[in-house]
């Protein structure tokens, strides 16, 4: 849709508002530092983590939700730091509050914000399902965070509409043609502004830009994986789009990515059991 279709004064406003909206939680951020400046230990990880008891806990039921555990159960921060690793628990917490954050007082807006998350969260543990199956199980926690918040730019517009409407400064009556509209428009350029804000690795913020570009960088095989998975959800209509007649094969991901009929059929099936798994969250 056209970026002119969008009033210019809505445009304005949502593109100007604060970056420090509550789109990532402050613990999230701390940790992402840690790590991007391996800068840690074990235990300062779990110290981390633990100063939101509340995020700590949602982090612990997703660790051992059996998509991402099976039957290997954890009790505390710091055995899940051992167990898993930073990067797997510094994801949890970030999908953790992530999940909270994707929620709105406002009925309209928190449908989009669940669906949202529903996207996201498929979209990240198919992500991490497609780089094991590639052969790129080296990468496959870094490629689950990147699709975890390929779409941040979405939550960051709705958080900026959830404002303005409560500011009484824009009308509350968006309807889904608009919102998508908006989405369409807006959400890599604001996300990816976002990302580079908060000082995320370049990696995260290379497919956060180029997503949805028609030219992209087709040897960046974690940016090929979140682009095919990100197909792959709209296909099965996970979250806001359905577009059951896209053919997964053709695209030229899946030739870059060299992924079969049987895979596909296998990551479909995933993302249909992972939107029980975050109805559930």
């Amino acid at each position: 849709m056209s970026t002119a279709s969008i009033p210019e004064t809505v445009r304005r406003l949502l593109a100007s508002q604060p970056i420090e909206l509550p789109i990532f939680h402050p613990v999230a951020l701390k940790l992402q530092r840690m790590l991007s400046n391996y800068d840690f230990t074990v235990d300062e990880v779990a110290q981390v983590a633990n100063e939101d008891m509340s995020l700590a806990s949602q982090m612990l039921k997703i660790a051992n939700s059996p998509m991402y555990m099976g039957r290997s159960k954890v009790a505390t921060i710091k055995e899940a730091v051992i167990r898993l690793g930073a990067q797997q628990v510094i994801n949890l917490v970030i999908a953790a509050s992530q999940a909270s954050a994707h929620t709105s007082s406002n009925q309209a807006l928190d449908h989009y914000m669940k669906e949202m998350w529903i996207h996201s969260h498929g979209c990240a543990l198919g992500a991490r399902w497609l780089a094991h199956s590639c052969g790129m199980r080296g990468v496959a926690d870094e490629t689950y965070l990147a699709a975890l918040l390929h779409d941040v730019g979405k939550l960051y517009l709705l958080k900026s509409i959830e404002k303005l409407v409560g500011a009484g400064v824009i009308n509350s009556l968006f309807d889904d043609e608009l919102i998508l509209e908006i989405f369409d428009a807006m959400h890599v350029e604001q996300g990816y502004r976002m990302m580079q804000h908060w000082n995320f690795p370049a990696m995260y913020c290379d497919v956060i830009r180029d997503h949805h570009a028609e030219q992209w960088d087709t040897v960046n095989k974690m940016l090929a994986i979140v682009r095919f998975v990100n197909m792959a959800c709209h296909r099965v209509g996970l979250g806001l789009k359905h577009d059951p007649d896209l053919v997964l094969i053709d695209t030229n991901e899946a030739e870059i990515l060299d992924i079969t009929d049987t895979q596909i059929v296998e990551l479909e099936s995933m993302l249909e059991e992972s939107r029980e798994v975050a109805l559930e969250g």
